[in-house]
């Protein structure tokens, strides 16, 4: 009817609204860089070469979720706010890559508890316990930049390629998501009741994709069984370096012995229940 209002091509705001017309808000959003720049996700996925994700603040709702004991229990209640607070509905949080989950989670964290964080921390120094302060604003966001050092090389389809000193092998790995990490915890509690871990062995076995050219899985399964420890933590580190994540490593200063170092902050069980 003549109005030249241009329409939004963004989502649609966040809208509560009680039944009286006159009360409603636009739940506050914001944006958070993503570690990895959106550079590893598959064409189609909705973050394909994005490098920022938009995320709703936590509520009294989301609180509901992280203090359920069936979600606890169940190990799910960050799923569940991750799920609730991620603007696009089209976005799957288990498919988001493990350094891109770390990213949101600190900042909904921080928006919701606010950027300091108390936690219990023991000295590696002299083994005292003492509550230390974090702040959550000094992370940085790392791209994976020092692969380079470790003669790591990206391929063409989103995976990468290291060579193993000892057993002078090349072998291809790739970046782990929320799927991978939600197999690794239930291995981990299958393990511990079945008295035994296979942590190293799995997290290998998921990252790995190829060995010499062959992507058969009796030669990766063959691979990893029999990969000398010096090999294993020399592939364990040129993954650290690969993977974009959030960097917590921040400097503490031990109040009984007076002892310094550069620690990464735990993300223990204060870092969403910081009154429990």
């Amino acid at each position: 009817m003549g109005d030249t209002t241009p329409e939004s091509s963004g989502p649609p705001p966040q809208v509560m609204q009680q039944d009286n017309p006159t009360f409603s808000f636009v739940v506050p959003t914001e944006f958070v860089e993503l570690p990895s720049q959106g550079k590893f996700y598959i064409e189609g996925h909705p973050l394909h070469n994005e490098e920022s994700i938009e995320i709703r603040h936590m509520t009294a709702k989301e609180e509901d979720l992280l203090t359920s004991r069936t979600l606890l229990k169940k190990g799910i209640a960050i799923e569940r706010l991750l799920k609730n607070i991620i603007v696009n509905r089209a976005i799957d949080p288990y498919s988001l890559l493990v350094g891109d989950r770390n990213a949101i989670i600190i900042a909904a964290r921080t928006s919701g508890y606010g950027n300091i964080y108390t936690t219990q921390i023991t000295c590696p120094a002299c083994s005292a316990s003492q509550e230390y302060s974090f702040d959550l604003n000094e992370a940085s966001v790392y791209t994976g930049e020092r692969a380079s050092e470790m003669d790591v090389t990206a391929t063409d389809d989103g995976t990468y390629e290291v060579w193993l000193p000892r057993l002078e092998t090349n072998v291809v790995f790739r970046l782990l998501t929320g799927y991978d990490e939600k197999k690794l915890t239930g291995n981990t509690k299958q393990a511990r009741a079945n008295l035994t871990d296979h942590a190293i062995t799995t997290q290998l076995s998921n990252m790995l994709v190829g060995v010499n050219g062959s992507t058969d899985p009796k030669m990766l399964k063959l691979l990893v069984e029999n990969m000398p420890s010096a090999d294993a933590r020399y592939l364990r580190q040129a993954y650290k370096l690969t993977s974009p994540n959030v960097d917590l490593t921040q400097l503490f200063a031990c109040q009984e012995c007076d002892h310094e170092q550069e620690m990464e902050v735990p993300l223990t069980a204060d870092f969403f229940w910081p009154d429990r």
